[in-house]
């Protein structure tokens, strides 16, 4: 009942902040906390509590234990149950949604004042839905989950979003659900086909994965799983969306988007796409390798062109994903543990310096009522403590040696290299363009001669700001420097999905 539990907490937290919002909206605030407080408590007590030998051996395919797990009848007549499993790998990601949705929280503090409440249920309904998906395995109960989540982001990207957020929001909205037309296309061909072969109807993951089907069926219906995926992942060139969200929306709203959001495309490829389809993920590898590196290259290039820093993350996150998706591919066609564990590493790692980046810019954007880093400079001595986290999570994100950015790109890389040399080469170039475009920031933003409009009081970081900011820089550290408890976590499941 764990999964369950967690998403129940943070669907009542969203509802009483909402409510709370009429009497005291500071209550609101206190309130998303503690609830969050509380599934990041429970979470730990669920990694801590596993018996020795459990973690490692995690959801090997329904083989070796699960952390927890739940299945109880929902719609029997089709086949479809409220099945949830926790295991080291969706562990993981659950622990990075809470962590960050505490740091949406913080980072929304000050910056929303209209409709506090509403902005709280919304952020905390993005989050319940983001761990439905992370723990379902039922596949129509993913695909309510992935469908779910998305509504209440169009809420805090249009209705809390600067400038033209509602534009954004109507895209962000129309690509995602185009991608989840997708996906039930893909699950409704996979559930039907298993019908007709065993005369069981059930949308039950684990009793799906070994459906024969036809090979045209069996490509469609993976086909339809791939660019659901890989829009929401986003992957080049269906990544046209992620800018102008990713810019306009408010600072929390920013760091669940790139936190966890685009998370949820990685997962679902190795949680279901290797595993249901590993025939045909096989035969797209090579092509799917070479989006991932044209997206390193043209993702590293366009963060270079901006001088807007949310869109300079942003732009750098298509580079980060165009890893994850190489290690991912890497491992299609023969069990290549390196990429795949980097590709899980380098997500965690990204979701830290990037929604650490996002709540940088928006420091500066209360500040100085700009993201312009062209009209920034200077910087460093007025605001040290903002310039200071600002450098820290730029070189995280450039690659630096001790940071889990730079082990996650080390993993993907060596383990592509022994299968696809070529590929690996080429997206070698993404590791320099990375350390231009990050230098330049800083360089821009901290450095340099101070602009005019700079010359104005300016106040640092505030206590809960900067313990925030703190403990995502120790995060970040610590997966660079001591990675392995986390592949500890992950190597059961990853064996169990991609290489049994």
């Amino acid at each position: 009942m764990s999964a369950i539990g967690l998403i129940l907490i943070l669907v009542i937290g969203g509802l009483l902040a909402w409510l709370a919002d009429r009497y005291r909206p500071a209550l609101a605030r206190w309130i998303s906390i503690a609830a969050l407080a509380l599934d990041l408590a429970w979470l730990l007590w669920i990694w801590l509590r596993a018996p020795a030998g459990a973690v490692a051996a995690a959801a090997q395919t329904g083989a070796g234990p699960w952390l927890a797990q739940v299945r109880l009848d929902w719609i029997p007549r089709f086949g479809i149950a409220l099945h949830f499993g926790l295991d080291g790998l969706s562990l993981l990601f659950c622990l990075l949604a809470v962590l960050l949705g505490l740091m949406a929280v913080t980072a929304s503090w000050t910056e929303i004042r209209a409709r506090v409440g509403f902005f709280h249920l919304s952020l905390l309904w993005v989050l319940a839905g983001t761990i439905g998906v992370f723990t379902a395995l039922d596949l129509f109960l993913f695909f309510l989950f992935w469908e779910l989540m998305l509504v209440p982001m169009v809420f805090v990207i249009g209705l809390w979003g600067h400038g033209d957020s509602s534009r954004a929001a109507i895209k962000f909205f129309l690509f995602t659900q185009g991608s989840g037309l997708l996906l039930l296309a893909g699950v409704l061909i996979l559930v039907f086909g298993h019908q007709a072969a065993t005369g069981v109807l059930t949308f039950d993951a684990l009793a799906l994965r070994d459906t024969q089907l036809g090979p045209n069926l069996a490509f469609w219906a993976m086909l339809g799983l791939f660019l659901a995926f890989a829009v929401k992942m986003p992957v080049v060139p269906l990544h046209t969306w992620l800018a102008d969200a990713h810019s306009l929306a408010p600072t929390g709203g920013s760091v669940l988007l790139a936190g966890i959001l685009l998370k949820t495309g990685g997962y679902a490829m190795i949680r279901f796409l290797l595993p249901l389809f590993p025939t045909q993920a096989a035969h797209i590898a090579p092509l799917a390798m070479t989006l991932g590196v044209i997206g390193i290259i043209y993702g590293a290039l366009l963060a270079f062109a901006q001088t807007d820093i949310k869109r300079l993350v942003a732009c750098s996150s298509i580079s980060q994903m165009g890893f994850v998706l190489l290690g991912i591919f890497a491992s299609a066609a023969a069990w290549n543990p390196p990429a795949i564990e980097g590709a899980v590493l380098l997500m965690l790692a990204h979701g830290i310096s990037a929604a650490a980046l996002f709540m940088v810019a928006g420091g500066l954007r209360e500040r100085l009522r700009t993201l312009d880093s062209s009209h920034m400079g200077g910087l460093w001595g007025p605001l040290p403590r903002l310039s200071a986290s600002g450098l820290v999570f730029a070189v995280a994100t450039l690659g630096l040696p001790g940071f889990g950015n730079f082990v996650g790109e080390f993993l993907v890389l060596l383990g592509t290299f022994r299968a696809y040399p070529a590929a690996a080469s080429v997206a070698l170039l993404g590791l320099i363009a990375a350390a231009i475009y990050a230098l330049a920031l800083v360089q821009r933003a901290f450095h340099g001669p101070v602009q005019s409009n700079n010359n104005g009081p300016l106040t640092d970081l505030g206590v809960s700001e900067t313990a925030a900011l703190g403990l995502l820089a120790v995060i970040s550290l610590w997966l660079g420097l001591h990675p392995q408890p986390l592949l500890d976590l992950a190597t059961g499941p990853l064996t169990g999905l991609v290489g049994g």
